[in-house]
C-alpha cells in the first residue's frame, strides 16, 4: 500500500496515535520553545497542529484565551479532539479563514517546509498575515539547508515503539531521502509496519529547504518582518552548522493603523 501526503494513512487515527508515540511531546525541543510564546498570547492559531499536543499542553498549563488548531488530516484531528476546550478546524491556510485576528500563529514540526512551490508559499504567508493582528507574531522553523540534515534521516528516523493502542507487536518507522538531491526540494519516503496494517505502508513527500535570506524575502513580501532568528530551539545563533532556522516574524501594521490594529 502506498500513499502520498494526502493519502489514507494520514487520515488514520491509529497512525496519529503512533505519531505521538514516535515523537512524544516531553522530548520535543520545539514545544519547549513555542509553549511559553503560546502562553503569553491571548489568541493562537496552530497551523498544521497534528494531534494537537501543543495546544493541549497550553490549555493544561492554564491558557484561558482562544486556541485554534488547523490541520488537513482528519485522523490527526480525531486525536486532537480528545480535548474539547480547543477549537479544531479541518483544512489548511488556503481553504479556511477566520473572522477575528490572532496574536500568534505557529507552525511546528517543520510544517513550513511542506510549502514546496513559490505559489504555495506566497499564498500561505499571505493567509498568515491576514490571520494575524497588526503587531502579532508568526513563529516557525525550517531545517537549515547548509546542514544537509536529510543525509542522516535514515539513521535518525529508524524508530520502533510498542503499538500505542495495545495491539501486540511493534510499530516501526523509517525515513530516507531520495538522492541525488538537486535544488532546494528534498523528496523522501516514509515506511511504516505494525500490527494495525497488514503489510508495509509507505508515503512519499517533498520538503523545501530554504536558506535564511530566502525565508526573510518571502516573509517581507507578505508584510512580515523578522524580529528573532536562531539556529536551534535553544536560541543559539544561526550558523552554517545550525540544524534549524527558527524564525519569529512580526506582522507589519498596515497603512493607516497603529500596532494594535486600530485605524
Amino acid at each position: 500500500m502506498t500513499n502520498d501526503s494526502s493519502g489514507s494513512v494520514f487520515a488514520d487515527p491509529h497512525y496519529a496515535a503512533c505519531y505521538d508515540a514516535f515523537f512524544p511531546a516531553k522530548e520535543r525541543d520545539d514545544f519547549r520553545f513555542y509553549l511559553p510564546r503560546v502562553m503569553a498570547a491571548r489568541s493562537v492559531l496552530d497551523v498544521g497542529c497534528g494531534t494537537g499536543v501543543l495546544l493541549h499542553d497550553a490549555r493544561a498549563a492554564g491558557h484561558t484565551g482562544r486556541l485554534v488548531g488547523l490541520d488537513p488530516a482528519e485522523g490527526m484531528l480525531t486525536r486532537a479532539r480528545r480535548r474539547t476546550d480547543v477549537e479544531w478546524v479541518l483544512g489548511d491556510l488556503r481553504s479556511v479563514s477566520f473572522d477575528d485576528p490572532f496574536d500568534l500563529v505557529v507552525m511546528t514540526g517543520h510544517a513550513f517546509q511542506e510549502l514546496v512551490t513559490d505559489e504555495e508559499l506566497r499564498a500561505a504567508l499571505a493567509a498568515v498575515r491576514t490571520a494575524l493582528a497588526d503587531g502579532g507574531h508568526f513563529a516557525f522553523e525550517t531545517r537549515n539547508p547548509a546542514a544537509r540534515g536529510w543525509e542522516h534521516w535514515e539513521s535518525e528516523y529508524a524508530l520502533s515503539v510498542p503499538d500505542p493502542t495495545g495491539l501486540p507487536g511493534l510499530v516501526r518507522l523509517s525515513i530516507h531521502a531520495e538522492t541525488p538531491v538537486t535544488g532546494d526540494v528534498v523528496h523522501s519516503v516514509t515506511r511504516l509496519t505494525g500490527p494495525a496494517w497488514p503489510g508495509l505502508v509507505s508515503s512519499r513527500s517533498a520538503l523545501r529547504f530554504l536558506d535564511a535570506a530566502a525565508v526573510t524575502s518571502f516573509l517581507a513580501e507578505a508584510g512580515l518582518e523578522v524580529v528573532e532568528r536562531y539556529g536551534d530551539f535553544d536560541r543559539s545563533p544561526l550558523t552554517a552548522a545550525s540544524p534549524e532556522i527558527v524564525t519569529v516574524a512580526r506582522a507589519v501594521p498596515r497603512a493607516g493603523t497603529d500596532v494594535t490594529g486600530r485605524s
